[in-house]
């Protein structure tokens, strides 16, 4: 390797190549022109030596890219903090909200469909640049663990090397139909014998929440489920209202519909609660400090306790 300092603009390159999913939209992002992109991408292998990206649709990071993007990251970090000190010396200094300064955190789309977006608006609002990335709450931690997000709440109760790790809480879920459908399909309610009888209203593929729910009700060990796919918490509700089969969201996200009588309970007495934890990078940073301290202050008021039942 021919030195240890790298070029910003190339860093930055590299980050954007891989955020915006190839080098088209990467060179529009950075005002620049797609060759550009290109050279200071080479110059950047040249100086490390390696190969830094797999031109696949979209590009994805090498492990040796996956280092630099986070080193990238790292900086961002550093700018904003820099960037935040300049404003607290001179208020009059104008915010900017560049692509460059954006943190990049993963979320559950549950945790940002209840609670996580209220914790974050503050930090909004007095200039932190935030980019959430949502996925399944099993699956957010290899955004982290590839350097490609700085932190992610996730299920995963052990820490990545080079980060920290500090428990959220449990966020309850409920199991829920409408009516009509519970009546018609479930004659009232969900139990082990007639739960293959109806659709589950899944968020993906990889979710495997409602075959979890299902095993923890009635003590089994696996299950098939009938399952259809809505890639939204809330659209999970609105289509379990439609009366498209059961589903388990977040009780909080399920409670106007529960009340207004638009939903039902389908297994009223079963506590099923998914633990959650906040990792972040090992870094001395007052912007991550303060993401971390507002996830933790809110999940404190909205998720039950740890030790609470599952």
């Amino acid at each position: 390797m021919a030195s240890a300092t790298f070029d910003p603009d190339a860093l930055e390159c590299l980050a954007a190549i891989v955020e915006e999913g190839g080098f088209e939209r990467a060179a529009q992002r950075l005002s620049i022109t797609q060759s550009a992109v290109s050279q200071r991408l080479r110059a950047l292998e040249a100086q490390v030596g390696t190969v830094l990206l797999v031109r696949s649709r979209p590009v994805r990071p090498t492990p040796a890219g996956q280092r630099l993007l986070k080193h990238a990251k790292m900086m961002r970090l550093l700018r904003a903090d820099l960037e935040r000190e300049l404003r607290e010396l001179d208020p009059t200094l104008a915010r900017r909200a560049r692509d460059e300064g954006r943190i990049s955190i993963a979320i559950n789309a549950d945790s940002i469909a209840t609670w996580a977006l209220a914790a974050l608006t503050p930090l909004v609002r007095d200039g932190v640049a935030l980019e959430i990335i949502h996925d399944d709450q099993d699956f957010t931690h290899e955004w982290l663990r590839e350097g490609q997000v700085m932190g992610c709440v996730t299920t995963l109760a052990q820490p990545l090397r080079g980060c920290r790790l500090e428990p959220l809480g449990r966020m309850p879920y409920v199991a829920v139909a409408s009516p009509a459908l519970a009546q018609r399909v479930l004659g009232g309610r969900l139990t082990a014998h007639n739960f293959h009888r109806v659709p589950f209203v899944a968020f993906n593929r990889k979710d495997d929440l409602q075959r979890d729910f299902v095993c923890h009700a009635f003590g089994l060990t696996q299950v098939g489920l009938q399952q259809t796919y809505v890639p939204s918490s809330e659209g999970q509700v609105r289509a379990a209202q439609a009366g498209w089969g059961v589903t388990v969201v977040p009780r909080t996200l399920a409670e106007p519909a529960l009340a207004e009588g638009s939903l039902v309970d389908v297994a009223p007495g079963v506590r099923y609660g998914v633990p959650l934890h906040w990792h972040c990078w090992s870094l001395a940073s007052e912007a991550l400090a303060r993401i971390s301290a507002a996830l933790r202050e809110a999940a404190r008021t909205r998720l039950e306790p740890m030790q609470a039942a599952a």
